[in-house]
């Protein structure tokens, strides 16, 4: 039976936050435009980020369907409604992290009642391998960062029990990786570490590492060009198929859907981008650490105090901490006014693709997610790097020593959640030297440079398209 004329369904299960969800309607959106038949899977709460973020698409006629799943908070000891780990307090997130095995059975019963033809799930669903060999469908992992990160990550994992260094500062080249690159045991996520007392998000990685081993394939948001060498390191000598569709970021060009993604845009993000529009281009710096990361007001203050120092234009998002939102002690004396002209704070969340690509916007201070660094990259802008947890401290290796598109803030702890401190002086150095001299244009030049590179690789004959089109044949054949 020829494959050319059948439709798969494919059925997306992303983990419970906000970055790894909305990469996954990203990806759903990009299936659905070539004709692909796509479920989402979530919980009643998340409900609402995927239809607002998949309108579009249905109304041009793509087949997104949703499919809802019972969250069991109660079972977990979490309050109705705490379905997302962003929106979790940091004392909870381990225990939210419990919910994973307790969703294999939805999982499931889905498969057996709606037949899909593959199972894209999230790394951290282990299980996912099993409930699919069960209806006989290949299981795909999305692991929502870069063949740099992963590789990297597997090669300090079968080093760490053999690690000889004298103290957790002094830096170790990553043994079997291509680049000679250098890390700390500082900048290694806990959970990769051999623990006396396993956490659980450590049950959980170490179950990640072993389903990756066996799942049929991986998809990676990123391209080809940005990485060869760990493409080629993760295909070849980690021998996983794989397959690079990115940047999926850039899977519309409707400006309607940029804003909304994510979350409903509202007057204030016109606003910002009324805002910008009064600015000279590359005048201005973009900062946003996520959705996920609460800094303390100290060091919100240190944040607020280099910029100042710096002299540069700023949009600053700031997630709002466990205080009152109305509190303005993390806001040094005087402060808004004297930056009134010349900076912009939006609280909680701000249309970050219309940022980035505004030509106002020449700097991103990111906490390095996969995320938004792709979309920093989509747009040709530089970053200042601040990595905060899970595999940031990776990412920012990428950025900045293999990419040459950013410079490090200085932070050298992995810190979960919180982040580690940093003063303000480190932050006006950082920002001034991607905004500002020689060395600032030379970075933007690559990063531009790189841009234009992903915007070929997702038109129709760059090579995320034809992976993208490759991996749909292959899922078509085994059907055939």
């Amino acid at each position: 039976m020829s494959s050319h004329n059948l439709t798969l369904h494919i059925a997306f299960f992303p983990f419970m936050s906000h970055s790894h969800m909305i990469a996954t309607i990203d990806m759903a959106k990009l299936f659905a435009s070539l004709g692909q038949k796509v479920t989402l899977i979530t919980t009643p709460y998340n409900a609402p980020l995927f239809t607002n973020s998949t309108q579009k698409s249905k109304e041009k006629g793509h087949q997104i369907l949703l499919h809802i799943i019972k969250f069991p908070s109660s079972e977990i000891g979490l309050p109705e409604g705490s379905e997302t780990l962003n929106f979790v307090s940091p004392e909870l997130k381990e225990r939210f992290l419990k919910v994973i095995p307790l969703l294999e059975k939805p999982i499931d019963e889905f498969l057996q009642n709606h037949h899909p033809n593959v199972l894209v799930a999230d790394s951290m669903f282990s299980w996912a391998n099993n409930v699919a060999a069960k209806q006989g469908i290949p299981r795909l992992i999305f692991h929502g960062t870069c063949n740099f990160a992963i590789c990297t990550s597997l090669c300090i994992t079968s080093y760490e029990p053999h690690m000889k260094v004298s103290s957790d500062s002094e830096p170790f080249v990553v043994p079997n990786l291509p680049g000679e690159i250098e890390f700390t045991r500082n900048q290694i996520p806990s959970f990769m570490k051999l623990e006396k007392e396993e956490s659980e998000i450590s049950k959980v990685f170490k179950a990640s590492v072993d389903s990756d081993s066996k799942c049929y394939g991986v998809i990676v948001n990123s391209f080809y060009e940005l990485e060869p060498a760990y493409s080629e390191f993760y295909r070849n000598v980690v021998g996983r198929k794989t397959w690079n569709i990115g940047p999926i970021s850039l899977c519309s060009n409707d400006p309607e859907e940029k804003a909304s993604r994510g979350a409903s845009s509202s007057s204030m993000d016109h606003e910002c981008l009324k805002w910008l529009d009064h600015k000279k281009p590359n005048s201005v710096v973009y900062i946003c650490f996520g959705s996920t990361t609460m800094f303390t007001n100290d060091q919100l203050k240190e944040i607020a105090l280099g910029l100042e120092a710096s002299g540069v234009e700023f949009i600053w998002v700031v997630n709002n901490n466990k205080e009152d939102e109305q509190n303005k002690e993390w806001l040094p004396e005087g402060f808004e006014k004297r930056t009134k002209e010349k900076g912009l704070i939006m609280r909680n969340w701000a249309p970050q693709l219309l940022i980035l690509g505004h030509r106002a916007v020449g700097g991103f201070v990111t906490h390095c997610g996969w995320n938004s660094i792709m979309e920093a990259i989509g747009a040709g802008v530089v970053m200042v790097t601040w990595p905060v947890g899970g595999e940031q401290f990776f990412n920012e290796k990428l950025v900045t020593k293999v990419l040459k598109i950013g410079v490090g803030v200085g932070v050298q702890r992995w810190v979960r959640w919180m982040g580690d401190n940093v003063k303000r002086d480190s932050i006006e150095r950082a920002v001034r030297m991607i905004m500002v001299g020689e060395e600032a244009k030379e970075m933007r030049d690559r990063a531009r440079g790189l841009a234009q590179k992903a915007q070929e690789a997702v038109a129709e004959g760059g090579s995320s398209h034809n992976d993208l089109k490759s991996l749909i044949h292959e899922i078509l054949s085994l059907q055939s």
